[in-house]
């Protein structure tokens, strides 16, 4: 992991943590608990900061608590695209393998839930609780990155804006264990420099779009980046997805 980080003084019990229901260990019993209460450290970075960098040796895994992290990949001629993000309940690292294949830079201030990878692997072998779960989570994410696929390759402006909101209305839904609906809220945490690097905009096009939907009064922007979208439907049709199940996950 990239130096930088803070420990995180006081500790979260597992049966207290916010993303228990969605993360890795969402499936464990009692005592996978307890060997996760030994190994886990919590880091947070700052805004900006680097977790990892891509081909480096990784030596911890672990569950983002708070906060967003963005996945990037630098070609050789230093263009940088966004390759993802990852939100609360989402895994970091991948256990069996040496190192990551990309970048992991906070998006805001973010805090993980970090356990040293030996460790965790050790423990993968012994319950079959974890190893469930991690494969889930796996199938997941190809799941979303062929959807990623379908809207960066065919989906205009509006919809990958609209289409952005509405995975994280729904992230935000199953993180506090709420269904979407009409009259949602949910924190912005990106710029929208980085909504048009993950998207393939313009800062500008990203602009525009944001202010038409808000004129059309498809969502609102209040205090402290928070998204109120009146009607959940409506900005699920301005994705050009299927109101009735086919939504980018």
């Amino acid at each position: 992991m990239a130096a930088g980080a803070t420990h995180r003084p006081v500790r979260t019990r597992c049966a207290d943590c916010p993303i228990r229901h969605r993360a890795v260990c969402s499936h464990c019993e009692s005592q996978d608990f307890e060997e996760l209460e030994r190994i886990k450290t919590y880091r947070t970075y700052a805004p900006g900061e680097t977790i990892a960098w891509a081909g480096e040796h990784m030596p911890l895994v672990g569950s983002v608590v708070d906060g967003v992290a963005m996945l990037s990949s630098t070609l050789p001629d230093g263009r940088r695209q966004m390759v993802g993000l990852l939100l609360p309940s989402d895994f970091v690292g991948r256990p069996g393998r040496a190192t990551l294949s990309f970048d992991v830079v906070a998006a805001t201030k973010i805090t993980l839930c970090m356990f040293n990878k030996s460790e965790f692997e050790r423990m993968v072998g012994r319950s079959p609780h974890i190893e469930h779960r991690l494969l889930e989570m796996t199938l997941d994410e190809l799941d979303a990155a062929r959807e990623w696929m379908l809207l960066l390759g065919r989906k205009t402006a509006r919809e990958k804006i609209a289409s952005l909101f509405v995975i994280m209305a729904r992230r935000d839904a199953e993180l506090h264990r709420n269904v979407p609906q009409d009259g949602l809220r949910f924190p912005l945490h990106i710029t929208r420099e980085a909504m048009a690097d993950y998207l393939g905009l313009t800062i500008e096009t990203v602009s525009r779009q944001i202010s038409a939907l808000r004129r059309q009064g498809l969502i609102e922007l209040g205090d402290n980046r928070m998204v109120h979208v009146p009607d959940f439907a409506k900005l699920i049709d301005q994705s050009g997805d299927d109101a009735d199940g086919g939504v980018l996950i």
